[in-house]
């Protein structure tokens, strides 16, 4: 009897390896526990092509472009059939370690998610030459030692920040002319999409008056709402909110007073019709491509893909609706002044004045 219950035992563990073994793609957290993956038929255990995911502390629930890279990863493993695994990060102590583990699997691509990884992704790239590595907002002049083994994936948020203020000013001409941003860390790419923004504001409306401030934070919702709840109470009829998670924050306080928020990295529309626009950087483009060409041996090793309204790379989302809604004369003078940037005619500034 004994020997019939040990075998049925074994028997349910077998099977429950090979489920846990079915798909070919997973998310696991800093000390390696599965927490998610992806349909058994998304790809096959043992495709040969494997990347690795590091996130910031943002997480993958900023519904930003944490979001958006492991969004561009899972359509790596369905569609290009390799494997795909996502180390999620909640302090920056935990970057170095997660990299870690990744070279040790023998990972053939290894990508970082944020500007505060800077300093682990050359830490990496230097020690393991024969790994490759690449990075969301990161450049190879950003790193130190500007390895051959890194690959930059980098976007021009001031171009469609521009966009995103034109259109703010547009909204707030009639009601006090002032619009607002509301930025996590001050980092490169957070600046750039304030700066955009208050370039294109003003160009919209002469006059208009941009207030910003940061929270320094990308996660602790509280904080960007109490910042953006204070611009509002400064005149600000639209919030443009730069900070990922602790962003919702700000957009949420847009809502409780009536006025308008704007999205950022990801289509916020989805949050209600107090979103006017959302500030859309195709992570999971650049990332997907990032996979499809390291796969077909054409990684960009030493250089950087930049991304922008020419290629696609950025772009404005839905539009929103009753009081925040955007008349067809405002989508024309936006359109336009997108046609002007991609010409080259207006070229919007990167730093915040």
């Amino acid at each position: 009897m004994r020997g019939k219950k040990l075998a049925l035992v074994a028997a349910v563990v077998a099977l429950a390896l090979m489920a846990l073994a079915g798909g070919g793609f997973a998310m696991t957290n800093v000390a390696g526990h599965s927490t998610a993956k992806a349909p058994a038929n998304a790809a096959k255990a043992n495709a040969k092509f494997k990347v690795g995911l590091v996130t910031d502390i943002g997480g993958l629930n900023d519904r930003g472009f944490n979001q958006l890279a492991n969004k561009g990863l899972q359509q790596a493993v369905k569609q290009l059939k390799i494997q795909g695994r996502v180390l999620t990060s909640s302090q920056e102590s935990d970057y170095i370690p997660n990299f870690t583990s990744l070279v040790r699997g023998g990972y053939n691509l290894i990508i970082g998610v944020g500007f505060l990884q800077t300093d682990a992704l050359n830490t990496m790239a230097t020690k393991f030459p024969k790994s490759h590595f690449a990075g969301v907002d990161v450049g190879v002049n950003d790193t130190k030692s500007k390895p051959k083994n890194y690959e930059g994936l980098l976007f021009k948020e001031q171009e469609v920040g521009y966009l995103a203020g034109y259109l703010a000013a547009l909204k707030a001409k009639n009601s006090g002319r002032v619009v607002s941003t509301v930025g996590g860390i001050k980092l490169p790419s957070v600046d750039r999409y304030i700066a955009g923004f208050q370039a294109g504001a003003k160009k919209a409306v002469p006059g208009t008056k941009t207030l910003n401030a940061y929270s320094q934070d990308f996660v602790d919702q509280a904080k960007c709402k109490e910042i953006a709840l204070g611009q509002i109470g400064q005149g600000s009829r639209v919030v443009f909110q730069v900070a990922g998670g602790c962003g919702l924050g700000a957009l949420d306080a847009a809502k409780s007073k009536g006025v308008c928020g704007i999205g950022v990295d990801n289509d916020q529309r989805f949050l209600g019709a107090h979103i006017l626009t959302s500030a859309q950087k195709k992570v999971d483009k650049a990332v997907f491509l990032a996979i499809k060409n390291a796969k077909a041996g054409k990684f960009k090793g030493g250089k950087d893909n930049v991304f922008g309204l020419k290629n696609g790379g950025v772009g404005l989302g839905k539009f929103g609706a009753g009081n925040c809604a955007v008349p067809k004369a405002w989508q024309k003078a936006v359109n336009k002044i997108a046609a002007q940037i991609k010409a080259g005619k207006i070229k919007p500034p990167t730093l915040v004045p």
